[in-house]
């Protein structure tokens, strides 16, 4: 997704640079034929990579360098400076790398070096399963099988997804797609062929019904069984469904697919008016988007202000004036009762006119499997620091996994996309028996307009929030704190300083 640079930035540096230009750990833009390219010294050693993120084209010259990798400032991907390997999602294509020379006191990029498959592992504690089963075709369910073919997992991926659509970007959906700034060929992860290609076993709109734990078997709605040797849950999150007389009329939507994002700009294209129910990061950002379609755009939701239950009173203030900046009109501390065709009542006894409703109050975690299976529950699926439920060879990440966290010190489950990622890519290295713990920091983005706020780490509750810089200002780090100790760090326009945080967090621990 990184977008074609046309002009080229820095020098070229095939013609080299003085040794002395580029000091130790700094970073350095160039080219290199008619690609920009990332120098990083570290010590005596420099490393020459591509100049933009994989995921979204983030530039690297703008991250972190941390020991022998860099981060990306927008969206925390991390990548190895040695190999280009993506490290951390929600990067999974690795960056070019090219060979280095020192000479006269000068650095010299020479050519692009071939890319080699990563190292093999450590040897894994126990027998390679034969036959893995992933329910879900999410963020989490999507990296473990790519991970698993990564480490070239020789065996069986199955993929159950009861989606109609191949594995997409689901934060696009609410973002930049709805908003009509991002192409379609942005949303699948992978195009088709990857999964045939990769030797993965993609069912689509396959309804898992139960798991046989004693015979390690996946029942399907219409009897079939499929066998496994290690089993990934990754159900993911379905958002909570309007129970109010006239929810089901087909105007009122919901976000969660990609079908229902098309449904959502199909509608929108003749639309002039909308109401969103619910003033959440979907409901907020889905409001956003349709405002840059010139839809008028009215909130109804339940809260004081938007967003306080996760970035506190001033952040919640400062999401208000913006989009009220840009015409959004709310409706807090209501709730609709009612849709009558273009009507919706709400509880406050007033009425608006829309021509279509978008409800975003809420998902919950789909743990009907793991219950009917008897696994531990506790406001979702329990796992260990491995990923793994009370039920030894199956996993569970993503959306549906209550683990340990090591930052906080509590058991924590968050619906956060590059959290399910990371825990796919993790549970996908456990299931071959490699006994990592699942410790990285928790992330998230979220868009509004021009503005993004990054979200580092996890803060169900406070007792302090200090504000470094000016929020109103689009320019701030809040920090979350509990007992002195920072939980959780949202920014706007801070990015080295979340990258920072990260960090901080990652040392950490409990």
């Amino acid at each position: 997704m990184a977008e074609s640079h046309t002009k080229l930035n820095g020098p070229d540096l095939v013609q080299g640079i003085a040794f002395a230009d580029l000091p130790d750990g700094g970073k350095l833009i160039g080219y290199c034929g008619d690609e920009q390219v990332l120098l990083v010294r570290r010590g005596a050693e420099v490393f020459a990579i591509g100049a933009t993120c994989t995921h979204y084209g983030g530039p690297l010259v703008d991250g972190l360098v941390v020991e022998d990798t860099v981060r990306c400032p927008w969206h925390h991907a991390c990548f190895d400076l040695r190999t280009g390997e993506a490290l951390r999602a929600p990067a999974f294509n690795p960056l070019a790398c090219w060979s280095v020379e020192q000479r006269d006191d000068r650095i010299f990029v020479g050519e692009k070096r071939k890319r080699t498959a990563p190292k093999q592992r450590d040897e894994s504690s126990g027998e390679v399963p034969e036959k893995i089963v992933i329910v879900g075709g999410g963020a989490a369910g999507f990296a473990a099988a790519e991970k698993l073919r990564r480490e070239r997992y020789q065996g069986s991926i199955v993929m159950f997804s009861n989606d109609e659509a191949p594995p997409v970007d689901r934060p696009n959906l609410s973002k930049d797609y709805l908003a009509g700034k991002a192409p379609e060929d942005w949303i699948p992860l992978r195009g088709e062929s990857f999964y045939s290609k990769n030797d993965i076993d993609l069912r689509l709109s396959a309804n898992v019904a139960s798991i046989d734990a004693r015979s390690g078997e996946v029942v399907l709605a219409d009897g079939a069984r499929t066998p496994y040797d290690r089993l990934l849950l990754a159900t993911g999150a379905e958002p909570v469904r309007l129970t109010i007389p006239g929810a089901d009329q087909p105007h009122v939507h919901t976000l969660r697919s990609f079908a229902d994002c098309k449904a959502i700009i199909e509608q929108a294209t003749t639309a002039r008016s909308a109401i969103v129910l619910g003033a959440s990061f979907i409901g907020l950002e889905v409001a956003a988007a349709l405002r840059s379609r010139n839809i008028e755009v009215h909130v109804v939701a339940p809260g004081k202000r938007p967003m306080e239950r996760v970035l506190g009173p001033q952040m919640g203030d400062f999401i208000r004036a913006l989009h009220e900046e840009n015409g959004v009109v709310f409706h807090l501390e209501d709730t609709a009762t009612s849709i009558d065709g273009r009507k919706v009542k709400l509880s406050s006894g007033d009425t608006l006119t829309a021509d279509f409703v978008v409800a975003g109050i809420g998902v919950r975690p789909r743990t009907e499997l793991a219950e009917k299976a008897g696994l531990n529950l506790d406001r979702g699926v329990v796992v260990n620091a491995f990923l793994e439920t009370s039920a030894p060879g199956i996993f569970a990440a993503g959306d549906i996994a209550r683990w340990p966290d090591p930052h906080s010190g509590d058991n924590i489950r968050v619906e956060h996309w590059v959290v399910a990622e990371r825990q796919g890519r993790t549970a996908a290295l456990n299931m071959l028996g490699h006994r990592e713990k699942y410790a990285a920091v928790p992330f998230f983005w979220s868009q509004h307009y021009d503005v993004p706020i990054n979200y580092v780490g996890h803060a169900e509750q406070w007792d302090e929030i200090a504000v470094d810089g000016d929020i109103a200002a689009k320019d701030c780090l809040v920090r979350f704190r509990r007992e002195a100790r920072t939980l959780a760090v949202a920014s706007i326009f801070r990015d080295i300083e979340s990258l920072e945080a990260e960090v901080e967090m990652e040392r950490q621990k409990t």
